[in-house]
């Protein structure tokens, strides 16, 4: 499977250049660039790529003293972020579950949306976002009980192909006691189904 280029080794969105390319494209659609409603398209796309891609994620490693010895458990669920397929430069929806039994020391909440931000803004597949924010929060965290739950709406296959736009991508990853304990891995997987509910 290959690897998202990081954000800190990947040159900065090219503005100008998309600029270029998108009344290149407006042009090959049949569509005239000048006209009213499309004179500022370019630029306006130019910058959602630079925002999405160049996006700041700040801080992701603050973590606090435990003052406890429950052996408990952390459990974010209803995380909502947007990503980009990178089969077909589609956007997908996530409704995302993290959770992790903390060690010595817990991560801040905002951290856990944090690393998630990090790896749905950019070109992505669902699958490797769900392994990646895991074995990051496992890093970060100082321990390898952790579980990402993942639910998706592709627009890949609700706007082309098929057309299935009542299809959700269900994608999981659980390490450490969460995936080893039976009991813990139904308990999240339990929480992650209640923790939304999709329109119809």
């Amino acid at each position: 499977m290959s690897s998202v280029i990081p954000r800190q080794t990947r040159p900065s969105v090219d503005t100008r250049r998309i600029e270029q390319l998108t009344r290149e494209l407006l042009l090959a659609l049949g569509e005239d660039p000048d006209r009213d409603g499309l004179r500022d398209t370019p630029r306006r796309v130019a910058a959602w790529w630079s925002d999405f891609l160049d996006h700041d994620h700040g801080t992701l490693g603050t973590t606090f003293s435990r003052t406890d010895t429950h052996d408990g458990l952390v459990l974010l669920r209803g995380i909502e972020a947007w990503s980009l397929c990178e089969h077909h430069l589609l956007p997908f929806r996530l409704h995302v579950t993290i959770a992790y039994i903390p060690q010595a020391r817990v991560l801040g909440l905002s951290k856990l949306v944090r690393q998630l931000r990090v790896h749905a803004h950019a070109l992505q597949m669902q699958e490797r976002i769900t392994h990646d924010v895991a074995a990051d929060i496992a890093k970060a965290a100082g321990t390898d009980d952790v579980a990402v739950w993942a639910e998706g709406e592709h627009l890949c296959m609700s706007m082309r192909g098929v057309e299935a736009g009542a299809v959700r991508t269900v994608t999981s990853c659980f390490l450490g006691r969460t995936g080893s304990d039976p009991a813990l891995a139904a308990r999240i997987e339990h929480l992650a189904l209640g923790g939304h509910r999709h329109e119809t």
